[in-house]
């Protein structure tokens, strides 16, 4: 696990996940689950459990929040808690990326291609 600067322990993966999944807007807890499992094809899934102690931890950090209205109440089950990035949250994910990307060793950052020229890879 990567340490980030402005954690006293190493951060579980799983937790960058979740802020990536709240980088491009709010969330409730199941959506959460299923943005992380598509964004990543399926290879990470998070429990119930898991989930919602990495909320309350990212909560107490001031990573995320939790939203006092949810966004159409009429056509939304009460029962949900909707979640949202918060500034230091993007910064920290943001350093967080940075941290992987440096621990790609440069080639890998290039695929072949048919005739066997390394191609970089763009990201999207």
């Amino acid at each position: 696990m990567l340490l980030h600067a402005s954690l006293r322990f190493p951060a579980p993966p799983h937790t960058f996940h979740i802020r990536v999944a709240l980088a491009d807007g709010d969330r409730y807890g199941y959506s959460i689950m299923q943005e992380v499992g598509a964004r990543t094809g399926g290879d990470v899934r998070l429990s119930p459990s898991t989930l919602y102690s990495a909320i309350k931890r990212l909560l107490e950090q001031s990573y995320i929040e939790k939203l006092a209205e949810r966004p159409d109440p009429p056509h939304d089950d009460e029962r949900r808690h909707y979640y949202r990035l918060t500034k230091g949250g993007r910064r920290a994910a943001v350093a967080e990326a940075r941290q992987f990307e440096k621990l790609l060793p440069r080639r890998a950052l290039h695929r072949p291609s048919a005739g066997g020229v390394r191609v970089p890879i763009r990201p999207h």
